[in-house]
């Protein structure tokens, strides 16, 4: 079965004055349809380089990433936001709702940048993602007036409102007390299962990543193993 998304040889290096820091040294990783990665990895370890990579919002220094057979390296920002918008949902430890917007429209906006999809139909969808994630009762709140855990259930429902190939979460409960964590991972990962969703998650938490199908221990920029 060949992979949704793909990184091959992946090296990314900063160069800031005459400093030069190497994040990430000759990665290679294939996610799956439906699979469950969690990458683990102190702060600084390059994870969330890697994810910025694998979801085309940065570039490598060399190698290549691939998402549905195609080299993300090789397009421009418009065709990289396209695939993006296509392929990817996002998640990341601070929700980055837009704090303007409600609940509703926060999760439609992923699907207003289609230009085949109206906005009713976008509204409709988003309404439905919010319902299965228990917030029936907050459609028209914004993100100041939820809680941690409802801003955190908008912003899942948002990533999976265009149906998306992959997943990428970004410390996902990172944010969340331990109930609020353990209550966001699980309804997550149902969400997942049943849309056929690929997740690949960046964690520091070894309890979180024990749930996945796949756990991977980034160290200094390699991939590692893990101290038994």
């Amino acid at each position: 079965m060949s992979a949704i998304l793909e990184a091959k040889n992946i090296n990314k290096i900063y160069d800031e004055g005459s400093v030069r820091t190497q994040v990430l040294t000759g990665l290679d990783l294939s996610v799956h349809a439906g699979e469950r990665i969690a990458i683990v990895g102190t702060s600084g370890s390059g994870k969330s380089t890697l994810l910025h990579l694998l979801g085309g919002l940065d570039t490598p220094s060399s190698g290549e990433v691939w998402l549905h057979g195609k080299c993300l390296n090789t397009m421009n920002e418009t065709q990289r936001g396209d695939m993006r918008n296509q392929y990817l949902g996002f998640i990341y430890q601070f929700h980055h709702l837009l704090s303007e917007f409600t609940a509703v429209e926060n999760v439609a906006m992923p699907l207003l940048m289609r230009p085949k999809v109206t906005p009713s139909e976008a509204r409709d969808k988003a309404i439905s993602l919010l319902n299965k994630v228990g917030l029936e009762h907050r459609h028209t709140h914004r993100p100041g007036e939820l809680s941690g855990g409802e801003r955190q259930r908008v912003a899942i429902a948002r990533a999976l409102v265009t149906e998306p190939s992959v997943i990428l979460a970004d410390e996902p409960t990172g944010n969340l007390d331990y109930d609020n964590a353990q209550s966001v991972f699980g309804l997550l990962s149902e969400l997942q299962t049943t849309l056929k969703t690929a997740l690949l998650m960046v964690t520091h938490d070894r309890n979180l990543a024990a749930l996945a199908d796949r756990q991977l221990l980034l160290r200094n920029g390699h991939w590692a193993e893990f101290d038994e």
